[in-house]
């Protein structure tokens, strides 16, 4: 699953970079960047589900609440820390045409940190209590997004602001953590399904999703609303449980390729997925970075395509190199020859 979201990354942000601007009301853009759009909801719903993962395998090791808690905070924090360094490399990299403010953009990295750092204390219960909660959570971020940005913000500083109230321009707390949280719920689900009733999970998974996508659409096209400001495409909870209902149905097809597809053998796809975050640090670099600007903003549509294949070719490479090289390299080298040892030795 985290694979094919990042086809559908490298994808968008090649269009987004290098398509002339005058072609961008054309279909092939604007068909890119609104299948791109599902990119950052799929990772954050991933890190939920991992983060499911780590609570309840915690559990099982016999951790209390507290330290189930606090491993929590530290997976919170090591996402920060990246954050932070990811966005100080692209600055730095920059060599001045960046503004130093760009170090504490809130980049996705940033909202998976704060998500789980705000998810953190539902470590405290069970895992069948996180189904629940965490569907809560997700339901409350996404209800409460058009609230949040009808508040006065006016006397915080825009970079508080930029990690809570909903910004087109950056992943914020609400709406984005929303994903976290469901993530969070259906990663618990996994934990609890046996392997048997898998399948049959998937199955009621894309029933679920189906049914989202047409709800959340049908209560979105409404002449009211419930809401005195809300923004379909910066804080519409509709859009979240429509996004949320891809997830669901995206999740079924990875598990269809996972099963039968590509059950034991290589797949190119699922090895993207295994790197993900040396990919997405890499091709930010190269799409954004300095290395290619005289053709940003410049290539027809079929140019921007073969950029797009190149890129996500050389991505697979990469992600190739980083998993395979290290063990080749270790068969190369020799082990050292075990010392003989002397008769008094061996006594």
């Amino acid at each position: 699953m985290r694979g094919f979201a990042a086809i559908i990354m490298l994808q968008g942000h090649v269009f987004h970079s290098f398509t002339d601007t005058n072609l961008r009301d054309q279909s092939p853009y604007v068909l890119s960047q609104f299948i791109g759009g599902i990119t950052p909801a799929v990772f954050l719903f991933l890190t939920g589900v991992t983060l499911a993962f780590l609570m309840d395998s915690r559990t099982h090791q016999g951790m209390s609440g507290g330290q189930r808690v606090w491993a929590a905070l530290r997976r919170a924090g090591y996402l920060g820390g990246l954050a932070l360094a990811f966005r100080l490399q692209l600055w730095l990299f920059a060599a001045g045409q960046s503004p130093w403010t760009d170090i504490f953009k809130v980049d996705i990295l940033n909202c998976m940190a704060i998500g789980i750092a705000a998810l953190a204390p539902l470590a405290w219960f069970t895992t069948h209590d996180r189904v629940r909660f965490g569907a809560a959570a997700g339901a409350f971020i996404a209800i409460a997004s058009p609230v949040i940005s009808g508040l006065n913000w006016s006397g915080i500083h825009p970079f508080v602001k930029h990690y809570i109230a909903p910004d087109q321009n950056f992943f914020s707390f609400f709406p984005w953590a929303a994903f976290v949280a469901f993530g969070l719920s259906a990663g618990s689900v996994i934990r609890l399904v046996r392997a048997e009733d898998m399948q049959r999970m998937m199955q009621w998974g894309t029933l679920l999703g189906l049914g989202l996508i047409w709800s959340a659409q049908y209560f979105s096209n409404l002449p009211y609303s419930l809401y005195s400001n809300s923004d379909f495409w910066v804080n519409s909870p509709g859009l979240i449980f429509i996004k949320l209902g891809v997830l669901l149905l995206l999740a079924s097809v990875a598990y269809l390729w996972t099963r039968h597809v590509a059950p034991d053998g290589w797949s190119w796809i699922r090895q993207l997925g295994t790197t993900s975050l040396l990919v997405y640090w890499v091709h930010t670099e190269l799409v954004y970075g300095r290395w290619f600007g005289e053709y940003k903003d410049r290539l027809s549509n079929g140019q921007t395509a073969m950029i797009a294949v190149t890129v996500i070719a050389s991505m697979v490479l990469l992600s190739t190199a980083r998993t395979h090289l290290p063990a080749l390299l270790k068969k190369r080298v020799p082990s050292a020859p075990e010392p003989a040892l002397s008769p008094a030795a061996g006594d």
